[in-house]
């Protein structure tokens, strides 16, 4: 079993403070966000963009083993994750996650690429984690 660790800290109020994450392996560290980087479009990351990152890297690697699986290894996944972050009952919640995805791979039928995609899709464990999130996909081949 892997156990992978992240930190953040934050300062200050919420409107005029300011925080910074970082990751186990030292990829990110100190990495800054804020309200503004979160609300608007101010310098720094946010936690939707680090969800977004994590989503993609996942599907990416979950469609490659399933293609490859199915006797059609994949030459590259190229995948960008939308991830809508809206206020709703007086919270915020993430209730939509796109996932839009192009895969240079040769010899398989649209129809069997999109039976791979979509259970690549189910499969994948950060798509697990939001289950009470739509996630929608388009998936083509380059």
């Amino acid at each position: 079993m892997a156990i992978r660790t992240a930190s953040a800290r934050w300062t200050g109020g919420l409107q005029d403070g300011a925080g910074a994450f970082s990751t186990q392996s030292g990829v990110l560290k100190d990495v800054p966000y804020s309200f503004r980087s979160r609300m608007q479009d101010g310098p720094g990351s946010n936690p939707e963009e680090l969800v977004g990152a994590a989503h993609s890297a996942c599907f990416s690697m979950a469609l490659a083993f399933a293609l490859q699986s199915a006797g059609f290894p994949a030459e590259e996944v190229a995948t960008t994750a939308k991830v809508h972050f809206e206020q709703k009952d007086g919270g915020f919640v993430i209730p939509l996650i796109e996932l839009d995805t192009k895969v240079k791979v040769a010899g398989i039928s649209d129809a069997d690429f999109q039976r791979i995609a979509g259970e690549a899709k189910a499969g994948c464990p950060v798509s697990k984690l939001y289950q009470g999130a739509e996630i929608k996909l388009t998936a083509a081949r380059a």
